[in-house]
């Protein structure tokens, strides 16, 4: 009698998944978006642009316009759209940082450009360094790389450079990450000083920074800084994004490479998906080049900064006494550490129970995390409902008017 072939293949064992793979965690953001989908739910836990902000006309008739051209709908270069990348370079070199459309590489989201960026630079057991607590996605993809991650500390809010200098030297790290205006999670900036410390510490230890800069243009209060590569142009890796300034469905981000390493990024950007999608780049050039887009950012500055103002606002009301939180100059997010002896993780499924929201800070560690930290977005929604929020964030803890 033959066994039948399902049969057969079900007795076999399968091989397992990498051990990459299993060291990288769930996001507990997108764990907790499937438990606040219900309209009564408040979630400050997603990092989520303002819907109602979207400039939905401006972007549809950039897709309108693109579509003119079939060439719109074929293959395109892996390195990206030529207009887009002419634009994303003029915005750089205005800033203070001249910059070619040839040193830009067009990314699925900067989330991709993290993971091209670990596949060209990193090899399992290389020695990295993070911001502690750090940004989240972050993390995973670097797991998923097999890279070691080591935390650097922070001092309050500045982050701790002669920790950063004996780090460096002790493990000699391929890269440090940074977030360094408007940090995901905690809303921290590195003021001027530290970022000159920070790229004269690269150059002397002799490792690479990879600037993050997803939120620079969301800054409600204080002088623009410079950017990291602008310190030090040979050691900088930039990212960016349109995701918080247009809209996070197109997908739109970018690198900013250094000649050194840029044809082994345009290679893994080949293997990865060969190219972004090219109508969405061709929408996304049209849209900032109809002038359309400062508008539409000057109206989403002004409507988070309100909205930061309204939670800083009610927070002395609603967090227990003896809490603290940082003042952001910018970007989505307040940062928040409940008093000794409290453990925001435990106190998460109360806050869901009054459906509110918020994510407990423990995720963002490479370490040994701090329990006593949360992160609260202040984004998605106006001031009136963020109060209401809040006000059920403190029933959670007694405080609650």
């Amino acid at each position: 009698m033959t066994t039948a072939p399902h049969a057969a293949a079900a007795a076999l064992t399968l091989p397992p998944r990498s051990q990459r793979a299993g060291n990288a965690k769930t996001s507990p953001v997108r764990d907790l978006l499937a438990l606040t989908e219900r309209p009564e739910v408040i979630s400050f836990a997603g990092g989520l642009p303002a819907p109602e902000l979207f400039d939905v006309a401006g972007i549809r008739a950039a897709f309108d316009a693109v579509l003119d051209s079939p060439s719109v709908l074929q293959y395109s270069t892996s390195e990206g759209d030529a207009r887009l990348r002419e634009e994303v370079a003029r915005r750089y070199s205005a800033d203070g940082l001249p910059t070619a459309a040839s040193d830009l590489i067009i990314t699925t989201g900067s989330q991709q450009g993290l993971g091209l960026i670990s596949t060209t630079l990193l090899d399992p057991g290389d020695t990295i360094l993070v911001e502690e607590p750090c940004y989240l996605a972050a993390l995973q993809t670097f797991a998923l790389a097999g890279a070691r991650v080591i935390g650097v500390p922070y001092d309050g809010d500045e982050l701790d450079l002669e920790a950063l200098d004996r780090l460096a030297a002790e493990h000699s790290p391929k890269f440090f990450y940074t977030v360094p205006t408007f940090q995901n999670p905690t809303g921290r900036t590195h003021g001027l000083d530290a970022r000159r410390h920070i790229a004269a510490i690269a150059q002397r230890r002799g490792f690479r920074i990879i600037e993050d800069e997803p939120y620079r243009q969301l800054r409600y209060s204080g002088e623009a800084l410079p950017s990291l590569a602008e310190l030090a142009p040979a050691h900088v890796i930039s990212l960016g994004s349109f995701s918080k300034v247009i809209a996070p469905g197109l997908r739109i981000g970018w690198i900013r490479t250094t000649p050194d390493i840029r044809p082994a990024v345009t290679i893994a950007k080949q293997a990865a998906d060969l190219h972004t999608s090219t109508i969405d780049q061709a929408a996304a050039a049209h849209y900032l080049l109809s002038g359309r887009g400062e508008p539409a950012l000057t109206r989403i500055r002004e409507a988070y900064s309100a909205r930061r103002d309204g939670m800083l606002d009610a927070l002395p009301t609603v967090l227990p006494t003896g809490s603290t939180w940082n003042h952001p100059d910018g970007g989505m997010f307040v940062w928040a550490r409940l008093p000794e002896g409290m453990d925001a993780a435990e106190s998460l499924g109360r806050a869901l129970a009054h459906d509110v929201a918020y994510v407990p800070g423990v995720s963002f560690y490479s370490g040994t995390p701090d329990r006593r930290t949360l992160r609260l977005s202040f984004t998605t929604y106006a001031p009136d409902r963020i109060r209401e929020g809040l006000s059920r964030l403190g029933t959670t803890w007694g405080t609650g008017r």
